[in-house]
């Protein structure tokens, strides 16, 4: 299979940068073909692909790299039937429409069986967002609306104040998509990768709670284990398409879960009958809520926070973790468990997230508490 990434992003933002880091820290080993498709500019003349407008000018280090002019559709096709790479990056022009860069790419991948539209990220200049939006409205805007993932650069260059509006802004324009506002050169490329592929906080705590509910399932119930392994199963992969789509803002499976978990909750004499144990599942019965914010806690911040969550003013909380920019540079992670709770110093992660999963969630608290 291979994963196509399209990583957009206006003249200058570090698009470039981006793929060099990414090249050299996340694909070690991978087999990569990065096609760039320049705006109306052919600068390499002939190429193996050249009569569906594929030009190759170089490999260096496994990579592949392609110059696009012509037709998209076959192009794509081509490069996948000559080299079956792992991956296929796509830098479009930076004055494109992402939009329809990801709409020619997703049509393409549905007509052929071993290639999948992977990621969509936009590189964004993060000292240049406000006069970006204003001067070049749509083409801009586009790009930040249609982007999975943004990754900012040059965050360094602004004030902690500057950078938490240049985030408001984009956010304003796509409220799901993973905001990257940790510097570079403090990230490693897998890091990168991951908040590109979206691996989110509620999904990762979510798997460890279904996976200490199964241990505990096992040791039980062991006659029923195998029903409960496979539901959980189900669970987890519906569970898991719906965050894909929403990029930890904000879950809530309260319609689904109601309905869910009303069905099951009719008497029942019959002890194979799976109602005795479906109320089991986590995601089923709770909410998450979650936030990427770049602002700084103090670890005295984090511990009020935490030990507030225990009063039951926010809802019946379970779990909450988190990774958050704390002070002078340094970064802070906690875990929560009810009346027991530890911070710690922690590595770098693209922005600050932090998560929360239980019962009756009351978001506007849960806010108003992290002050955001």
């Amino acid at each position: 299979m291979t994963k196509i990434d399209i990583v957009s992003g206006f003249l200058g933002a570090g698009k470039t940068t981006l793929i060099k880091k990414l090249l050299a820290e996340a694909f070690p080993g991978e087999k990569l073909v990065l096609i760039e498709n320049e705006f109306g500019e052919i600068s390499i003349d002939g190429g193996f692909l050249k009569e569906s407008g594929v030009q190759i000018s170089e490999m260096s280090a496994g990579c592949i790299c392609c110059s696009l002019v012509g037709d998209f559709h076959k192009a794509l096709k081509d490069v996948q039937a000559q080299f079956h790479p792992d991956r296929i990056l796509i830098e479009p022009s930076g004055v494109g429409k992402l939009s329809d860069v990801i709409v020619a790419v997703q049509n393409t991948a549905d007509e052929t069986d071993d290639m999948k539209l992977n990621s969509f990220v936009t590189v964004a200049d993060a000292t240049k967002v406000k006069v970006y939006m204003k001067n070049f409205g749509e083409f801009y805007n586009n790009q930040i609306e249609s982007a999975g993932t943004i990754v900012l650069s040059r965050t360094q260059k602004l004030s902690q104040e500057k950078l938490e509006s240049a985030v408001a802004m984009l956010r304003e324009k796509n409220p799901d998509a993973a905001i990257l506002t940790t510097p570079w050169d403090q990230l490693d490329g897998k890091t990168i990768l991951a908040a590109i592929e979206k691996v989110s906080l509620a999904d990762e705590l979510l798997a460890k709670m279904r996976s200490e509910h199964e241990a505990d399932e096992a040791e039980h119930e062991h006659a029923h284990h195998h029903h409960d392994h496979e539901h959980a199963h189900e669970e987890h992969e519906h569970h898991h398409d719906h965050d894909h789509e929403e990029h930890e803002h904000h879950h809530d499976h309260d319609e689904h879960d109601q309905e869910h978990h009303h069905d099951h909750d009719h008497e029942c004499d019959d002890p194979n009958c799976s109602c005795h144990h479906h109320h089991h599942h986590a995601d089923e019965v709770f909410t998450s809520w979650g936030k990427e914010t770049p602002k700084v806690f103090s670890q005295a911040d984090i511990e009020r926070i935490l030990t507030a969550l225990d009063s039951g003013d926010c809802g019946k909380i379970l779990r909450a973790k988190g990774i958050v920019n704390g002070e002078g540079g340094q970064w802070i992670e906690f875990d929560f468990v009810p009346e027991e709770h530890e911070v710690r110093a922690g590595h770098p992660d693209y922005t600050g997230r932090l998560c929360v999963i239980g019962a009756e969630l009351k978001e506007d608290k849960l806010a108003e508490l992290f002050g955001l």
